[in-house]
């Protein structure tokens, strides 16, 4: 292999280290700020979903800082850099998913009163079922934002010397600080002003990277010719990692689970004061979506443009493709103080959203789904800083996993791979509940094993025995115009070797794209449930509280309402019981009979189904001041 001179790289000076400063300190100052506004409102309720008065605007922004992480700002256009274009095609994959959680998922979620997206199961199932996922949800999303943290830290230590240590203690202490003392207004808050750093981030490289490669003319040719351009790959072959079918249908899958039953993206939903106000806020979250995918793909073009003769990667100046967006900034900004302290702060923006969120999350559904199960009557102020200590708590676990994340590779198949090894199932789950009224428990339980079981077996096994390169079909990438080392080439000669013995699964199985992984888990406990719930006895419709099935069949026999309530399998959804009735099944705390108390489910009467103040006919919660009192 040919040796190369390495060219000079600008390191970070004073104007990089105040900027980036900056960032966590507005951070830290926005918790600092909703800590002081509401100490005279510190419920728990308050602390955890906002007192439910939040506006779309501000859970818009924070959505999307969330879930376009620094996987996002580094990972995917050093994707677009080494396999094309393709990676845009997710426009149609978030499309779906938003679509699917506005009108499928939240609607129910929201109605339900809930806190905990994991509380909807013990109404529907019972609460077995509601502590296995809850535990899959808190395993995921530590190791998730494990590799959130440390990835990040790694490539910038790498290109700009900035210390890994430091950046992975500093984000881990700041999210847990404004968490600890703002809540759920601070981390939405602190996310939006993270997404205008993001996206300001982004345009600086942009605009930068344009200029200095000729552009938008130039770079647009020199991807063509480089083959970036080849979007649309119809080759139905589920073992290519990145095609037409697996970016459409597998990430609908993954994002779904993602986004459609995932607490973090749950719980900033039902803050808001509306359902619409909800609806709104995941549309408006959609374009900022497709606004940070387009930044990204572009920004791997312009880089393609800038090293289309001399990668670095290949020529060995970085150790992993993660590093090459820093290594770019630091390029083309070599004589612009600041700007790769700017670039560095967009990155960890999307570190500090996720962080946040995840901690948030991780606190509240341990508080709703075991502090409160355990100790049924600890006082609202007890309450309180019970979530305090669990947001503390939480913070440590996430900033320690960082330590297990440099074994799982590059940061955007790692972080899908984990969402889809768990997210899958739980969604498979969800959905069970949700559109199937004839699930029962067991097939509940059955299908949540069954699911787990198989995108873990596929995950691991493309762990240990990595798909072969002609299924990810990466892009040339020259080094013709580096500088040899001494003006001459290094011929190694190297003695044959034999090929690693591989199971015949390795190249069936184990190498089905990572986009699948999330799908074999859904419909693997999907089909499960439903074969385990007919075996043992399927839920009659009429014991099913209407409020927790979502009929999905009224949008194909809307024309008869006869094939409608068919279809229904026997649930009352034309059920014109007054919400305040002592006969509403919202209310009753048996869904059916010969059943152990334990696995009963539903409200009793001193809990209702809908938080204090909800209004039942405008779907909002606007008088949340009458109670002072939070039941969840």
């Amino acid at each position: 292999m040919s040796e190369f001179v390495a060219p000079d790289m600008k390191s970070f000076v004073a104007w990089d280290y105040v900027v980036f400063a900056a960032l966590f300190l507005i951070s830290s100052g926005i918790g600092v700020f909703f800590a002081i506004k509401e100490r005279k409102n510190a419920t728990s309720k308050e602390f955890l979903v906002g007192g439910k008065q939040m506006t779309c605007g501000p859970v818009a922004l924070s959505l999307t800082a969330s879930f376009m992480s620094a996987v996002t700002v580094l990972g995917t256009p050093a994707e677009v850099y080494r396999y094309g274009a393709p990676f845009v095609i997710f426009f149609i994959s978030y499309t779906f998913v938003i679509i699917f959680t506005s009108e499928l998922f939240l609607p129910v979620f929201y109605r339900s009163g809930i806190t905990s997206t994991y509380e909807y199961l013990e109404l529907r199932f019972n609460k077995s079922v509601r502590f296995a996922a809850t535990l899959i949800y808190i395993v995921q999303t530590i190791l998730y934002t494990g590799v959130v943290v440390y990835a990040p830290a790694l490539a910038l230590n790498q290109v700009t010397g900035f210390n890994l240590w430091g950046s992975v203690f500093a984000t881990g202490i700041v999210c847990t600080f404004y968490c600890t003392l703002g809540g759920l207004k601070a981390v939405v808050w602190t996310d939006a002003f993270q997404l205008v750093v993001m996206v300001v981030g982004f345009l600086t490289v942009l605009i930068q990277g344009t200029i200095q490669n000729g552009g938008p003319n130039n770079i647009w040719e020199n991807a063509i010719n480089g083959s970036r351009l080849e979007v649309f790959d119809f080759d139905v072959d589920p073992l290519r990692r990145h095609t037409f079918w697996t970016i459409t249908v597998g990430g609908t899958f993954t994002w779904l689970g993602i986004y459609g039953v995932n607490q973090s993206t749950i719980q900033r939903c039902i803050s808001c004061k509306s359902e619409k106000q909800a609806k709104l806020a995941l549309y408006l979250n959609l374009l900022g979506l497709w606004v940070i995918l387009v930044c990204a793909v572009f920004s791997g073009l312009v880089m393609y443009a800038h090293f289309k003769n001399c990668d670095p990667w290949t020529a060995g100046f970085i150790s992993a493709p993660d590093q090459l967006m820093p290594y770019f900034v630091m390029d083309i900004f070599s004589t612009m103080p600041g700007l790769p302290g700017l670039f560095v702060a967009c990155a960890f923006s999307g570190t500090l959203s996720t962080v946040a969120a995840s901690i948030n999350a991780l606190a509240t559904v341990t508080f709703e789904d075991f502090v409160k199960d355990c100790f049924p009557n600890l006082s609202e102020k007890m309450s309180t800083w019970v979530s305090k200590g669990l947001c503390i708590v939480f913070g440590v676990l996430c900033t320690s996993m960082a330590v297990a994340a440099s074994l799982l590779g590059g940061v955007v198949q790692a972080s899908l791979s984990i969402h889809g090894m768990c997210g899958g199932p739980m969604l498979g789950l969800f959905t069970l509940g949700i559109v199937f009224p004839c699930t029962n428990w067991k097939g509940a339980a059955g299908g949540l094993l069954t699911g787990i079981t198989l995108a873990f077996w596929v995950a691991i096994g493309a762990f240990v025995y990595p798909a072969q390169p002609s299924k990810a079909r990466p892009l040339h990438l020259s080094t013709a115009n580096c500088t040899l080392a001494n003006n001459t080439e290094m011929i190694t000669t190297l003695a044959p070797t034999l090929p690693p013995i591989r199971p015949q699964l390795a190249d069936t199985w184990y190498s089905l794209s990572y986009l699948y992984y999330s799908a074999v888990g859904c419909l693997g406990c999907i089909i499960a449930g439903l074969l385990i719930s007919s075996l043992t006895g399927p839920d009659k419709g009429k014991d099913v509280k209407p409020q927790l099935i979502r009929p999905i069949c009224n949008l194909f026999c809307f024309w008869s309402k006869k094939y409608k309530t068919l279809c229904w399998c026997g649930v009352q959804h034309d059920s014109t019981i007054p919400e305040d009735s002592e006969n509403n099944p919202c209310k009753d705390g048996a869904k059916k009979a010969g059943t152990d108390d334990s696995l009963k489910n539903g409200f009793n009467k001193e809990t209702q189904n809908h938080l204090p103040g909800y209004n039942h006919h405008e779907k909002s919660y606007t008088n949340t001041s009458i109670e002072t009192e939070s039941y969840f």
